[in-house]
């Protein structure tokens, strides 16, 4: 297979959350097991930094890579889902993986693939670490798909782990308090290995130290310890959570002594994570008068903040680009879009994407209105067409709305 042929594969044949939704999820780690003793366990090769949590380790983890490169070492980058190109998820220094690797790991391999009904991510963290380790990086840092626990990055041991916080989000699979989500988080969290919390709350702080003193870990809460941090280009209000996380997260990697990061490193990585990494999606702006942000927020606790941004921009009309995916809870979310607002209903080109006409007729009961359009790129065209210069559009619900227009 050619590379355009095996990413089809891929994504056709076998279970993908990204396209499927719930009947791509694994309730376990055998085939994971499997799959990196197949490949001679290529993760015990590779020093890494594994980051889960709800909202935010994306950017946390875009933000370590950019400042390990900046303090001269090979970065291995894995991260999910991608925005535009399959090859996003695994980089190297910015450098996506080359389709060679790709389409030569994949037809390798093929045959145990289909015997063993490798899913879409088992195959794709698989394929990480094979490359990671095949090209000796100093460092790789690894964001959970989701969850934690029973998630495929699950099987390393790394030099810390990162739980940016805990919000309600895939509530079918991870439960729905958020002391049970901070269980699954708290999953990641190996003995003697020390863990970093981004944020807390009373439900989900002592699950964290239980957690940590059953693997006798030291535990820090990054909120508690960091008091100021350094610009970033990455402008979201959101990134001030990160950030601390981010800055703990090196304080602890320079205590180990294993790699040696200056302020000088962290403040240069901080202010170049999109240039280093490729970064997009994160209050990214993209036209000026009007001025146009698009942000890959899906849940409420991202979405809360996101539209509270917004509301500190000045502006006279504000018009939203909305679509979001059919296992999305909209009475949670519908109700923080404000109701002075033009939207632009539309459904990301999934499968899972939802209805457009189930997604108006949800707004309408929050009083947002709007027109639906046949697809994204037609209701962002319509925004910009409507918008005058002292306006203010806005696109999201989902990052696969965000792919569509970037």
């Amino acid at each position: 297979m050619n590379y355009q042929e095996t990413i089809n594969w891929m994504f056709n044949q076998l279970p993908m959350y990204q396209l499927q939704g719930a009947s791509a999820y694994k309730k376990d780690l055998t085939n994971t097991h499997l799959l990196i003793a197949h490949l001679d366990n290529p993760q015990e090769k590779i020093k890494c930094i594994h980051v889960a949590g709800t909202n935010g380790k994306g950017s946390t983890s875009h933000m370590l890579a950019s400042i390990l490169q900046e303090a001269g070492y090979k970065v291995g980058l894995y991260t999910s889902p991608h925005l535009k190109d399959f090859r996003e998820r695994i980089k190297i220094n910015e450098q996506n993986i080359s389709k060679e690797f790709v389409t030569d790991f994949i037809n390798e391999h093929k045959s145990f693939f289909e015997s063993n009904d490798m899913s879409f991510f088992e195959m794709t963290v698989g394929l990480a670490f094979d490359y990671f380790a095949k090209e000796k990086v100093d460092i790789a840092v690894i964001e959970v798909g989701m969850g934690g626990r029973l998630d495929a990055t699950n099987i390393i041991t790394p030099l810390v782990s990162v739980i940016t916080n805990i919000g309600l989000d895939h509530t079918q699979f991870l439960g729905n308090t958020l002391e049970a989500v901070a269980f699954e988080k708290a999953g990641i969290i190996k003995p003697n290995i020390p863990v970093i919390i981004g944020e807390y709350t009373p439900e989900t702080k002592p699950v964290f130290l239980a957690k940590a003193k059953e693997c006798n870990s030291e535990i820090y809460f990054a909120p508690d310890l960091i008091s100021e941090t350094y610009p970033s280009d990455l402008i979201g209000d959101y990134q001030m959570h990160n950030k601390k996380t981010v800055l703990q997260t090196v304080s602890v990697l320079n205590s180990q002594n294993e790699f040696k990061i200056t302020p000088e490193n962290t403040k240069s990585g901080l202010l170049n994570v999109a240039k280093n990494t490729g970064l997009q999606g994160r209050w990214q702006q993209l036209g000026e008068f009007p001025k146009v942000i698009c942000d890959t927020a899906h849940n409420k606790n991202g979405l809360e903040i996101v539209l509270n941004q917004i509301q500190k921009e000045y502006f006279d009309t504000l018009h939203i680009v909305l679509g979001v995916v059919n296992d999305k809870d909209l009475d949670e979310i519908l109700p923080l879009f404000p109701k002075k607002a033009n939207y632009y209903f539309c459904k990301p080109n999934i499968p899972r994407g939802l209805d457009v006409l189930i997604l108006k007729q949800k707004a309408a009961t929050f009083e947002l209105k709007g027109e639906v359009y046949n697809s994204v790129s037609e209701a962002y065209r319509k925004a910009i067409e409507n918008a005058a210069k002292s306006d203010f559009i806005y696109i999201g619900g989902s990052t696969f709305v965000v792919a569509e227009i970037l």
